[in-house]
């Protein structure tokens, strides 16, 4: 009982999502306007070539022996010039159609991304990326497609169709009389097989989404499923949602592809029933020869629009799942305006402070609870704690990736919520463990947070974070390219880099969370080194794992159950004997 209410709910969120498509497209009115009377004009001019060539059969069979070759070549050439114009005419509308599917897809492309530069970090943390990228290429490529496809499969039908039957009633009412009575029977048990094929073009394209995400996941992490023998389960749970989009897709192209023999059948049912008689009617000279070839020619192509327009349902269908999908994205919730207007803050210190900060990823589970601290312009703060204490949560309330719940951040006393969240990450360098550089060149890597950076700076910075001699050893030193995933760098030199990438921004103040996580002991004293000249005279958040690496640090901020269990220095919190020096001696003993 409950199914019919989410089929309805299912097919009026796909009709709304194509509504949509439909106002996006107003922008291409004038060319699709154009394409459709062009589409019509070709299949006009069609519509005349069989009558002409009825008219020459009756000619030559009136006339002979003595053939009126001056009438049969006048209709000859007509029926040439038809032919023509016809085809100019239809190559003239498809050409229009793929201008203008090429230019929406790059339009829709682009919207997708600037909405991916829009989105709150939330959504990429409940959303997978392969399903994401998928709309952007799979969803909009069966949008686009389709939309062309079916503009000029759908203009063209529906002329020829019109066109047909007028000329059709034109030659004899009985005959076409037969021929329009399969039409509404073979709509209506069209329109039915369609209704089945509608959610299974649907869960086609979302299954496919999910496929994608599985693949970018085994691609990206090859590594670990080879090094954990991991490739026997990885391609079972592949296969498992290969074989489900199998079935969906296999599902949805039979109950699409049966609209065309159903229609079929209906259609030569009636073809055979003019066939017999219209004999009948040449036989008692109700009708000429001429005529009745003509008619055939006729129902041919009556049935012909009445065929193709079945069959475009099922490129409707996945029409109307590719648009559900790709307007679904577009009309996620984006991140909250800024304040306007927003407040700068000038000649930044570096005073940081919160003020009794709540916070939760899901609403009743908090993570962050009655947090206050204040940082002083130029301190250095490690913020240390076990898994899950809510560390890296600080840091994502500091640079507005989320919003607190009560509570609020102050940068030199001014709300960060009243300023707009780009000037606010604009105060800050990052540098993270999961180190990111993009393909490109080393020069264009560095100058990622400062695309006005001379050269010379991004020497001095590589200096400054000990790279300049890893760049200097590669073919082509700050102009070696670094491939998608930078396979061709080492974990370490990927760090440095990034550390160096932080100097070339010069922000005022930095984030560094466990950015020696993964390296060896020889690159975590050049990455601590590249840290001290980084994070001099600048106010900055360490989150480490490594309690060796901080006890420099003017703050600790020691972590438990998202509150500040302990703060002090180095010295202070082992003196303090409590969570800290617990935390810091379990680690000296595992060394």
């Amino acid at each position: 009982m409950r199914k019919r209410p989410g089929k309805k709910k299912l097919d009026k969120s796909m009709w709304q999502s194509f509504k949509v498509f439909l106002k996006s497209i107003r922008g291409y009115r004038f060319p699709i306007i154009v394409a459709i009377i062009l589409t019509i004009g070709s299949a006009i001019l069609g519509l005349f070539i069989p009558k002409i060539l009825g008219d020459m059969t009756t000619i030559a069979v009136t006339t002979y022996p003595e053939m009126d070759w001056s009438a049969l070549g006048g209709k000859a050439i007509l029926a040439i010039v038809l032919f023509i114009s016809s085809a100019i005419l239809n190559y003239a509308q498809a050409y229009i159609l793929a201008v203008v599917s090429a230019k929406y897809t790059r339009e829709l492309r682009e919207k997708i991304l600037e909405k991916i530069f829009r989105l709150p970090i939330a959504y990429f943390d409940k959303h997978q990326y392969g399903d994401t990228l998928s709309r952007m290429a799979n969803d909009v490529d069966v949008l686009t497609t389709s939309m062309s496809q079916e503009i000029a499969d759908i203009s063209l039908s529906l002329t020829t169709l019109i066109g047909v039957m007028i000329i059709m009633l034109t030659i004899s009412v009985p005959l076409s009389l037969i021929s329009f009575v399969v039409v509404p029977v073979s709509v209506i048990v069209v329109g039915k097989i369609m209704k089945y094929a509608q959610k299974y073009f649907r869960e086609q394209q979302s299954t496919l989404g999910v496929l994608n995400s599985e693949i970018e996941e085994d691609y990206a992490g090859e590594i670990v499923i080879k090094s954990n023998s991991y490739e026997g389960p990885a391609l079972a749970e592949f296969s498992k949602i290969n074989e489900k989009l199998t079935m969906v897709s296999r599902r949805a192209q039979i109950y699409s592809s049966l609209s065309f023999p159903v229609t079929h059948i209906f259609t030569n049912l009636g073809y055979v029933a003019v066939c017999a008689l219209g004999g009948v009617f040449v036989v008692q000279n109700i009708i000429n020869i001429g005529d009745i070839q003509a008619f055939i020619q006729y129902v041919s192509r009556f049935n012909r629009p009445i065929t193709e327009i079945a069959s475009t349902t099922s490129t409707l269908q996945a029409l109307l799942a590719a648009s559900e999908r790709v307007f679904e994205f577009l009309n996620e919730p984006e991140e909250e305006p800024d304040a306007e207007p927003a407040r700068i803050v000038e000649n930044i210190k570096g005073e940081v402070e919160f003020h009794h900060v709540d916070f939760g990823y899901l609403p009743g589970t908090p993570v962050i609870k009655d947090f206050s601290v204040k940082v002083e312009p130029g301190m250095k703060v490690a913020i240390v704690g076990p898994t899950g204490a809510g560390k890296t949560t600080l840091i994502n309330l500091l640079m507005r990736f989320y919003e607190t719940d009560s509570g609020y951040i102050t940068i030199d006393g001014v709300p960060t919520r009243e300023m707009k969240r780009a000037d606010v990450r604009k105060l800050f360098g990052m540098v993270l463990q999961d180190t990111w550089l993009f393909s490109g060149t080393v020069e264009e890597n560095l100058r990622y947070g400062n695309l006005h950076a001379s050269l010379d700076d991004i020497r001095k910075a590589a200096k400054a974070s000990n790279v300049d001699h890893i760049i200097e050893a590669l073919p082509k030193n700050y102009h070696s390219e670094i491939s998608e995933d930078s396979d061709n760098i080492s974990a370490g030199e990927k760090q440095l880099i990034t550390i160096a990438r932080a100097m070339v921004a010069n922000p005022p103040m930095m984030i560094l969370d466990e950015a020696t996580s993964n390296v060896d002991t020889r690159t975590e004293q050049l990455i601590q080194d590249s840290f001290e000249k980084l994070t001099h005279g600048r106010t900055s958040f360490v989150i480490a794992h490594r309690l060796s690496t901080i006890r420099n640090s003017d703050l600790i901020l020691v972590m438990k159950d998202g509150a500040i269990a302990e703060q002090g220095n180095h010295e202070q919190l082992l003196k303090k004997n409590g969570f800290y020096a617990e935390l810091y001696n379990s680690q000296f003993s595992e060394n």
